[in-house]
C-alpha cells in the first residue's frame, strides 16, 4: 500500500511540473504577443503622427487643409493594409485605436508592453475611455486598470461599464441623445446561402422588436407550428420586415409564412448571377446573388423568375462567358458598364470588398493621356480608392485580362486579378 502511494506522489508529481511547464510557456507567450500588441500600438500612432506632418507634402494642394489630412491618414493606412492583407477598415481602427491608448492611456500601453494585461483588455478599456470626457479619464484609468489587471476580460467589460457610469462627468440623458445618432443597419454575409442582419438602435426599441417577435413566434407554436422556437422567432422578423404582418394579423391567422413565402415579397433592384442549365433545371451549380455570394440554385431561379425587378445574368456553364444581361434595363454605355462590373465583382484596389455597383468606373490611363474607354483600360474602383490613385506615390498599371498591378507611396507592389467565374 505504502509503495502504491509513493509510486502515485511520483505520478503526480511528474504531471504537476510537466503541467507547470506548460502553463509557464503559455503565460509566457501571452506576455510577448501583449508586448508585440503594444510595438503595434506605438508603431501606428507614429505612422498615423507622420501623415499629418507630411499631409501637405504628399496632398496636392487643390485639396482644403482638413482633407489632405484625412487623405494623408487614409493613404498611409492602405498601404499598411495591403502590405499586410488586412482589410483598410480594420487599419484605420486600429490606428485609431494605438491613437488613444498612447496618447491618452500610456499606463495601460505600458501594463500591455509589461504582459500584465492582454490586446483585448487594452481594448475594452479604450472603448470605454472613447466617450469619457477628459475631465473624467484619469480617475476612471486609475480606478479600472488595477481591475484589468486581475480579471478576465468578460469580467472586466462588465467592470468598466460600471466605472464609466459612475464616473461620467455628463448625464445618461445628453448621451443617449448622442448615441441614438449612430443608429444603423449593418448586412453581414454568413456561409451556406445565410446571412446576418444587425440593427443598432435604441433600447427600447430593440426590446420591443425581440418581444414582439416571441410573441407572434409564440402565437404560431401554440396554433400547431412544428418549427422551433429560434426558427419563428427569425421567420417572424422577417415577415414583419418584408410583408409587414401586424399584430392584427397574427391574431386573425397565428401561422407565420415560411420564408419561402416571405422572399414572394422582395422587391430590391440587385443582380443575381444564373447559370443557364440551374435556370434550366438541370444542374446545381449555384446562383451568385451580388453583394452577398452564392446561393443555392433553386433559390436563385425562384428570386430570376418570380422578381421582375432582379437583374437576371445567364452564363455560359463551360467557360463562365456572359450570354445575356437582359436588354430592359440598357443604358447607354450599358453593355461595357456591365461588362466592366461583372468582370470585376468588386472595387480593385487590394482588399477593398466594396461592391462593383456601388463603385466608380475608371480610366487606368487617363482620357486626356490618351487612355482608351474599353474594357481593357477599364476598371471598378471605389470613390476613397478612385481618388487615392491620383495621390503622389500611387501608381496603377492595367494588364491584359483584367489584371491591375498597383504601386504604393513605399515603393511596394501588389497585384489584383478579377473575380473568377464562379460556376
Amino acid at each position: 500500500m505504502i509503495e502504491t502511494t509513493l509510486t502515485a506522489i511520483r505520478a503526480g508529481d511528474e504531471h504537476a511540473a510537466r503541467l507547470a511547464e506548460f502553463s509557464d510557456q503559455y503565460a509566457d507567450i501571452h506576455r510577448r504577443r501583449a508586448a508585440l500588441d503594444a510595438e503595434e500600438a506605438r508603431l501606428l500612432a507614429r505612422s498615423a503622427a507622420y501623415a499629418d506632418a507630411f499631409a501637405d507634402a504628399t496632398v496636392p494642394a487643390i485639396f482644403p487643409p482638413a482633407e489632405r489630412l484625412a487623405l494623408s491618414r487614409r493613404s498611409t493606412c492602405a498601404a499598411l493594409a495591403m502590405a499586410t492583407r488586412t482589410p483598410e477598415r480594420t487599419v484605420q481602427r486600429a490606428t485609431n485605436d494605438a491613437e488613444r491608448l498612447v496618447n491618452d492611456a500610456p499606463a495601460v500601453l505600458a501594463s500591455l508592453e509589461a504582459g500584465r494585461i492582454s490586446a483585448r483588455h487594452a481594448q475594452t478599456i479604450i472603448d470605454q475611455l472613447s466617450d469619457v470626457p477628459t475631465a473624467g479619464r484619469a480617475a476612471f484609468l486609475e480606478a479600472v486598470l488595477p481591475a484589468a489587471e486581475q480579471l478576465t476580460n468578460a469580467n472586466l467589460w462588465k467592470r468598466a461599464r460600471v466605472l464609466r457610469e459612475r464616473l461620467h462627468p455628463e448625464s445618461i440623458t445628453a448621451r443617449a441623445v448622442r448615441s441614438e445618432a449612430d443608429r444603423r443597419v449593418e448586412f453581414e454575409p454568413a456561409a451556406d446561402g445565410m446571412a446576418w442582419v444587425h440593427l443598432f438602435t435604441t433600447a427600447p426599441i430593440a426590446q420591443g422588436i425581440v418581444e414582439r417577435i416571441e410573441a407572434a413566434a409564440a402565437e404560431s407554436r401554440a396554433a400547431g407550428d412544428t418549427r422551433t422556437c429560434a426558427q419563428l422567432q427569425a421567420d417572424a422578423l422577417a415577415a414583419l420586415a418584408l410583408t409587414g404582418v401586424t399584430p392584427e394579423d397574427v391574431m386573425s391567422s397565428p401561422v407565420l409564412p415560411h420564408p419561402i413565402e416571405v422572399q414572394e415579397h422582395i422587391k430590391p433592384t440587385v443582380q443575381i448571377t444564373v447559370p443557364a442549365l440551374s435556370m434550366a433545371g438541370v444542374s446545381d451549380a449555384p446562383g451568385m446573388l451580388d453583394g452577398y455570394g452564392p446561393i443555392d440554385p433553386e433559390t436563385a431561379a425562384r428570386l430570376a423568375v418570380n422578381a421582375p425587378s432582379f437583374t437576371r445574368i445567364l452564363v455560359q456553364p463551360e467557360t463562365g462567358a456572359v450570354l445575356s444581361v437582359g436588354r430592359k434595363q440598357y443604358r447607354v454605355p450599358a453593355d461595357l458598364q456591365r461588362a466592366v462590373r461583372l468582370r470585376d465583382g468588386t472595387c480593385r484596389a487590394p482588399g477593398c470588398g466594396r461592391r462593383a455597383r456601388a463603385c466608380d468606373l475608371d480610366h487606368s490611363v487617363a482620357w486626356e493621356d490618351g487612355g482608351a474607354t474599353d474594357v481593357g483600360n477599364l476598371a471598378c474602383l471605389c470613390r476613397h480608392h478612385h481618388r487615392m490613385k491620383h495621390l503622389p506615390g500611387w501608381n496603377l498599371d492595367h494588364g491584359p485580362g483584367g489584371v491591375l498591378g498597383w504601386t504604393t507611396p513605399d515603393g511596394k507592389h501588389h497585384r489584383t486579378e478579377p473575380d473568377p467565374a464562379p460556376f
